[in-house]
């Protein structure tokens, strides 16, 4: 059975979701769980912000992660699972990327994630992270879908 689940999350409604799910799993398998989030500096590393200081923006959005991260971490524990968290830096990658990359070398065995079912003209404009994980990774997925209710 799985033994390393892998959870991104970002405190959507979506993001909970999974994150209780894998937590259950974790408590059925007796598997270790790590929880990442990324967040993407390069939005303000590479100019147009020459009235904002890039590198406090940068220090607020890893601020702002390690929050979506520690309030995640409560969930699980609250559920009676001891996370591993990690925020993972993107400079500009796909995150899709970021998070496949992290995955394979933590040696996850199933990523958990959710996905918010955008369609037509949204998944165009928002994409899908989920959709580029399945694409990338070489591990099974579960993917949570927040159907709103």
């Amino acid at each position: 059975m799985y033994q390393r689940i892998f959870v991104p999350v970002d405190d959507s409604d979506t993001s909970n979701l999974a994150l209780a799910e894998a937590c259950k799993l974790a408590t059925e398998c007796g598997a270790q769980v790590r929880m990442v989030h990324v967040v993407d500096l390069a939005q303000f590393g590479w100019g147009g912000t020459e009235f904002l200081d890039a590198s406090e923006l940068q220090k607020s959005v890893k601020e702002a992660g390690e929050l979506v991260l520690k309030q995640a971490h409560e969930k699980a524990q609250a559920l009676g699972i001891a996370p591993e968290c990690k925020i993972l830096e993107s400079w500009g990658d796909k995150i899709a990327s970021v998070l496949v990359e992290d995955a394979t070398t933590w040696g996850a065995d199933l990523v958990v994630m959710g996905t918010h079912g955008w369609t037509g003209v949204m998944h165009l404009l928002m994409g899908s992270v989920a959709e580029g994980v399945l694409k990338l990774c070489d591990v099974p997925i579960l993917l949570v879908r927040y159907n709103g209710k």
